[in-house]
């Protein structure tokens, strides 16, 4: 009897026990683990900045997501830093600015982002994008065939500059935008801009949140992030079809300037880019925006660059591409 009542003491003892340490194992783990659970939820939620496609009544289109700037890829920017340090000392550049996104681990750098630069040619692309899309709404678009008679009087002549379309010859509008974007040839840019519909060219921008350009106006300001945005469209092919993006990036691919960033990395190499020049006799500019692929690695690379001559501006571009290519594909090599 005595055992059975020590028994039942000790039992008593051992279930309020139980009782106690179940109660505080809830409250240590509401209040260490659950809370930092939401904290941390909500700190992911913050940092993510999500851009769809609206104007569907079912459903959103993804376009892009961005997070916070990349902690891992400091070292990477400090070096790029220093290479425009660089040529402002030698007073080859006034400025410049670096956009880089890394598809592999969707990190990114930025330097001066906030500084606008004048496009130029690299507005061709969002002129592509919108021809694309018109031809989305008019199937057969682009086989129109349309006549060059007409000389179009430039503000100023480009320095890079390649083959053109023959006054007197027909053209379709598929033949013109190969000439826009391989060889950057403004004749042809002047005639497609004669033909496109300038809500549809409007609404590319304004789709990826960015101002609707004025039509009329001699210029527009952009920064590499915001140009950047066309490439990742056709990256993602978020925008337009699979299809479409693919023929895109295909003429992109072809685009026949090499001085700049594809003269910092390996010929063997995919890839796809546009580049563009501006200014006046006062300041030059020399911008070009590229999507790499090496080995198993994908990256998007914009540079924007004020200078006082152009023919120095590509070796800004082609060393700043040298030291992303080294680090991204030394990167690429220890994954292996």
């Amino acid at each position: 009897m005595t055992r059975i009542l020590n028994f039942k003491i000790n039992f008593k003892y051992v279930s309020v026990l139980v009782f106690i340490s179940v109660i505080a194992t809830y409250f240590i783990t509401q209040h260490f683990f659950v809370d930092k659970t939401s904290e941390t939820s909500t700190s992911v939620a913050n940092t993510l900045q999500v851009k769809r496609l609206e104007g569907y009544r079912y459903v959103k289109p993804l376009l892009y997501v961005d997070q916070d700037e990349s902690s891992d890829l400091t070292s990477m920017k400090a070096e790029v830093q220093n290479i425009i340090q660089a040529f402002q000392q030698k007073n080859v550049i006034k400025s410049a600015s670096v956009y880089l996104k890394d598809y592999n681990t969707n990190d990114w750098m930025g330097i001066n982002l906030e500084e606008k630069f004048k496009p130029g040619s690299l507005l061709k692309v969002p002129e592509l994008i919108a021809f694309l899309k018109m031809n989305e709404k008019n199937p057969g678009l682009l086989d129109k065939k349309i006549l060059f008679n007409k000389i179009y009087k430039a503000d100023k002549k480009p320095l890079f500059t390649s083959k053109s379309i023959a006054f007197g010859q027909s053209y379709s509008i598929r033949e013109l935008l190969y000439y826009m974007i391989v060889y950057s040839d403004n004749n042809a840019t002047y005639l497609l801009n004669e033909n496109i519909d300038v809500e549809v060219f409007k609404n590319v921008f304004t789709d990826l949140g960015l101002a609707a350009p004025d039509w009329n106006a001699t210029d527009y300001f952009i920064t590499s992030y915001e140009i950047s945005l066309f490439m990742r469209a056709l990256y993602n092919a978020s925008y337009l079809t699979v299809k479409d993006s693919e023929y895109a990036a295909s003429l992109l691919s072809k685009s026949n300037f090499k001085q700049g960033v594809l003269a910092g990395i390996p010929s063997n190499n995919d890839f796809f880019h546009k580049f563009g020049e501006a200014g006046d006799a006062v300041e030059k500019q020399l911008h070009e925006t590229v999507v790499v692929y090496t080995q198993n690695r994908a990256y998007l690379l914009t540079i924007m660059t004020k200078g006082n001559d152009f023919k120095t501006l590509p070796e800004v571009l082609k060393q700043i591409s040298a030291a992303v290519y080294r680090n991204l594909a030394g990167q690429a090599q220890q994954a292996l």
